[in-house]
């Protein structure tokens, strides 16, 4: 039978058949049959998987000895051969990106990116040591260990592919148990980059199989970290186009799951394509998105059609590497593959510790507390899976010296990756418990006991509002009381906690620093709701997001404004590059004419210096010097071309002498202020002296000093370009101002979902602890934190006022086509919009939202006149609006500004047509005198916020008494 290079084992000599399995078909061979036994399998999977509930390994189990079974069926037996024969024909590579893609990208889908980005140069560190650790540690064992003649290179291929931890299992069994998702996330972070590091090897390996030998060390690093690199970059890129396409407004759920599946698979393709690691690719991809990057309630969705293709993928692979197993000779299982089996489970598992301890003083430098506990969780979290098995065929194909028996490499994998799921998992969550990692915190039990008492009295407040209804008056009240009851029991029973600790009560520290937990938590809710309802914008919440997550893990802190002003680093640096390009931006010192009188030659060349003309030739000039520029530093064409080269030196200078003469002799000594036309006499200079030393060399040719003085001032010539950059400065500057209102639009933005973060968990507050201390001090804390970030709005509102009001407005309509949206909602929903026609009135809003997009970046402010009408109680009453153009006074106030003070005789009504005020007051005298009661004076400051269409000061006026309030500007303010 002819050989063919795309079969799964690939053989380069021999007489044996090129097949997955020692028999190739004698009989034509059809694929008729082979999806009826793809589709038997899911199916097969489906069943077991309803029936042994929370037993993934048993159903793999049990699908790896179906699969067997079914391999020795075709082994002997020719109609059975004829149903798996497709399979054994399958190139492994071909198998290895059928299924690879979705599994990783949804491992890496559910790894948040803050977190481990907290800890990533440890998560990197402790994933090369764990690869480099299994590579020696399993390589030595098993070719010490193994009597199936496996060379050295077999061998090292081997340690790789057992040495890879599954993303997917390594944490499964953590996160039914309750374990903090930081945790799972540093194992399942530490997982992705084995396994990318191994496809990466096995990558080079693979494209290069033929000329293995002559690699070198330095050919192998430098391909490695370009394929590291091109994979990042080539993943960052995709990932920002599946944002782009699943947040567009008009594309439907169906629409986002086949785009983001596809995709996925075209990603994958592509880098692989390109000679780069798809694996890599899609790791890059899945971090860079989140909740945010979806529309709501899609990512959901596409969540449970990614578990649900990984686990019919995963039921593929263990029967179809059980069929190939059982495809071989039985001869070859012997007694020593048995004990081979449990010597590499003892050597993964001994290599794991290994890990941990080597590790460990790296992981005790992360942000998040490690300890002893962990490291004997992680040491049981070295658990293989469906990636060391789709690389397992690889190992034959990509060894030199070929083995009888390839189907071992699959069995011994297969395994212990059985054995590592059912036993180590098993370990993972005794270790977890046993060591009271699962316990729930004592403050934190006092948390869900005031939630579920909360929802008590939600329930029983609904069954007293029921009893009033007539149509509900037979009711048996007692029994539905009875059933609704709700008995606050804690979720994990294994909960090891020290008697002490369960007698006293916490500590406010404790308490305090649970409840920093629970703000972070709201807040964190509160920004995707505003992100979701479209009051904030993606980047912002984002941004917000991050922000929390970075300081979360700090003890006591709870973040504030400026903290996020820190993350952001949002101006300094624009800022400052607009100043520097303020400073080199060419401004024209432009003499009156008049000055001159009739002096026809002086008035000729003014009209000649100050014209368009005459800068545009300039330029003109100094682009024209670029090709003699370039011929001047090429050895060969400035040795063919000396003496054209000195005249053209020549012509220049003479241009560049002729310029600045021109301009000496209109601006006098104000020429030397402009430091361009400073720059431009210093080119001039240097090139008379450039001629000057040519002329000389002429004149010495054997002045060794003289020659080198003059090579050394030839190249000088090349700041004669420098010039060229007045044109790019104005150029420069638009963008930087564009990006300048971009940041100070976000950071608006970004301050703005902080004060709505802020007054959203203030609501919360008694819900998060029932100790009346601690509401007070998180309430205190709160208030703090928003009035700084109230202060921090009217700075950016004074700093760029245009930008403010253009965000504002596109936030007010966006709003607005919001409300419209539920409305039509609404109305859709009873039945008194037809469904066509809700179809239709909605595409229209959604196009009205996403025409936003270009929504001018800053709107220059209205006039008072306009202001006028739009505060609502003057709306449409032009009679007023008249009486307050005549009589009042246009007053204006900068942030920071006084209007009035507690104590002072008013001087007037003030209406606030824009911008926003503080009202602060000392307690209210309900009519006693101060002096009676100075005892018992509060130091509590009462704050109240006026804004547009406000009025200040008017019952001081009408009472004639003094004001009891100091108003301050909070932002610019009309």
């Amino acid at each position: 039978m002819a050989k063919a290079n795309v079969s799964f084992w690939v053989q380069k000599e021999g007489n044996q058949p090129d097949l997955l399995c020692g028999r190739s078909a004698d009989y034509m061979p059809t694929k008729e049959y082979f999806p009826i036994l793809v589709c038997s399998t899911v199916v097969l999977g489906g069943l077991l998987r309803a029936f042994l509930k929370n037993s993934e390994v048993i159903v793999l189990t049990i699908l790896s000895l179906v699969g067997f079974l079914i391999g020795q069926l075709a082994y002997n037996f020719v109609e059975m051969h004829q149903v798996v024969y497709p399979l054994l024909r399958t190139p492994s590579f071909s198998i290895y990106c059928y299924f690879s893609p979705l599994i990783i990208f949804m491992a890496a889908l559910n790894v948040d990116f803050y977190i481990l980005k907290n800890v990533f140069w440890q998560v990197v560190l402790t994933g090369l040591i764990s690869f480099s650790t299994a590579f020696i540690v399993i390589g030595y064992v098993v070719l010490k260990s193994n009597k199936d003649s496996w060379d050295l290179q077999s061998c090292l291929f081997f340690s790789m592919t057992l040495g890879m931890t599954d993303p997917v299992h390594s944490v499964n069994s953590l996160k039914t148990i309750g374990i903090s998702k930081m945790y799972t996330d540093i194992i399942r972070g530490e997982s992705m980059i084995i396994c990318g590091f191994t496809s990466i090897v096995f990558g080079v390996f693979r494209s290069n199989i033929l000329s293995i030998s002559n690699f070198r060390e330095l050919y192998i690093i430098t391909g490695l970290s370009l394929d590291i690199l091109g994979s990042i970059i080539c993943g960052y890129w995709c990932a920002r186009i599946i944002q782009f396409i699943l947040t567009d407004l008009f594309s439907n759920a169906l629409t986002n799951i086949v785009l983001c599946i596809s995709m996925v698979y075209l990603t994958f393709y592509i880098v692989e394509f390109l000679g780069m690691s798809g694996m890599v690719a899609l790791v890059t991809v899945g971090l860079n998105l989140d909740s945010l990057s979806f529309k709501p309630r899609i990512e959901l969705i596409i969540t449970k059609f990614l578990i649900m293709f990984s686990c019919v993928y995963q039921h593929l692979i263990y029967t179809f590497f059980g069929i190939i197993i059982g495809c071989g000779e039985i001869k070859y299982l012997q007694f020593h593959t048995l004990v081979f089996m449990l010597i590499l489970f003892a050597t993964v598992n001994f290599v794991r510790l290994l890990t941990v301890v080597l590790v460990s003083p790296i992981l005790r430098h992360s942000n998040y507390e490690y300890n002893w506990r962990w490291g004997i969780v992680i040491a049981w979290s070295g658990i293989k899976g469906v990636f060391s098995l789709l690389l397992a065929p690889d190992i034959h194909n990509l060894a030199e010296q070929k083995v009888e028996s390839p189907q071992l490499f699959i069995l011994y994998i297969q395994v212990i990756s059985l054995m590592t799921m059912g036993i180590n998992s098993y370990m993972m969550t005794y270790s977890a418990r046993t060591l009271g990692l699962c316990a729930i915190s004592l403050p934190r039990q006092m948390a869900m006991q005031n939630a579920i008492k909360h929802i008590q009295e939600i329930i029983q407040n609904r069954i007293t509002l029921f009893k009033t209804e007539k149509i509900l008056t037979n009711v048996n009240w007692t029994l539905v009381e009875e059933k609704t009851k709700i008995e606050y029991i804690i979720p994990f029973p294994h909960v090891s906690y020290d008697k002490k600790v369960k007698e006293e009560s916490p500590t406010d520290e404790v308490l305090i620093e649970e409840a920093r937990l629970h703000v972070a938590i709201i807040q964190m809710s509160s920004f995707e709701k505003q992100c979701n309802d479209g009051v904030l914008s993606v980047e912002a919440a984002r941004t917000l997001i991050g922000a929390t997550k970075s300081y979360c893990h700090i003890q006591g802190k709870f973040m504030s404004i400026y903290d996020v002003s820190t993350y952001v680093r949002a101006r300094s640096w624009l800022m400052k590059f607009k100043n520097i390009l303020t400073f080199l931006e060419y401004h024209e010192d432009k003499t009156p004419l008049f000055l001159y009188g009739n002096n026809k030659f002086l008035i000729f060349i003014y009209h000649i210096v100050f014209s368009e003309e005459f800068e545009y030739a300039g330029h003109i000039i100094r682009i024209m010097y670029i090709c003699p520029m370039i011929m001047h530093l090429w050895p060969m064409a400035r040795e063919l071309n000396v003496s054209a080269l000195i005249l053209v030196n020549y012509y220049f200078v003479f241009l560049y002498l002729l310029e600045s003469a021109l301009k000496i002799t209109i601006l006098k000594s104000r020429y030397f202020h402009q430091h361009w036309n400073t720059l431009e006499f210093f080119i001039m200079l240097i090139g008379i002296v450039d001629i000057f030393c040519i002329y000389f060399v002429r004149l010495r040719p054997d002045h060794l000093v003289l020659i080198q003085f003059t090579v050394i001032i030839g190249y000088f010539r090349i700041i004669r370009f420098i010039p060229l950059i007045k044109v790019l400065i104005p150029l420069l500057m638009n963008i930087v101002d564009v990006q300048i209102k971009k940041r100070l639009s976000l950071m608006y933005s970004i301050t703005k979902g902080y004060v709505k973060s802020q007054e959203d968990t203030k609501f919360l507050i008694k819900q998060i602890s029932s100790r009346e201390s601690i509401n007070q001090k998180l309430y205190e804390i709160l208030e703090t934190n928003k009035r700084d970030a109230v202060k921090e709005l009217g700075l950016i509102e004074h700093e760029g006022r245009d930008v403010v009001i253009a965000l504002k407005t596109k936030q007010a309509i966006r709003n607005v086509i919001a409300k419209a949206l539920k409305s039509l909602t609404f109305l859709w929903s009873r039945g008194i919009i037809d469904k066509h026609e809700g179809i239709e009135m909605n595409k229209v809003l959604l196009a009205k939202i996403k025409s936003l997009n270009n929504f001018p970046m800053a709107i220059p402010p209205p006039t008072p006149d306009k202001y006028l009408n739009n505060i609502i109680w003057l709306e449409n009453k032009d009679v007023l609006i008249e009486f307050f153009k005549e009589r009042a006074k246009l007053a204006y106030f900068d942030y920071g500004d006084v209007i009035c003070k507690e104590g002072e005789m008013p001087q007037g009504i003030y209406l606030i047509i824009s911008g926003m005020a503080i009202l602060q007051s000392s307690p209210p005298t309900f009519g006693i005198d101060r002096s009676l009661r100075a005892d018992r004076e509060s130091t509590t400051r009462f704050t109240e916020y006026c804004t547009s269409g406000d009025i200040i000061g008017e019952l001081n006026c009408l009472l004639k008494c003094e004001i009891e309030y100091t108003a301050i500007c909070e932002t610019i303010l009309q």
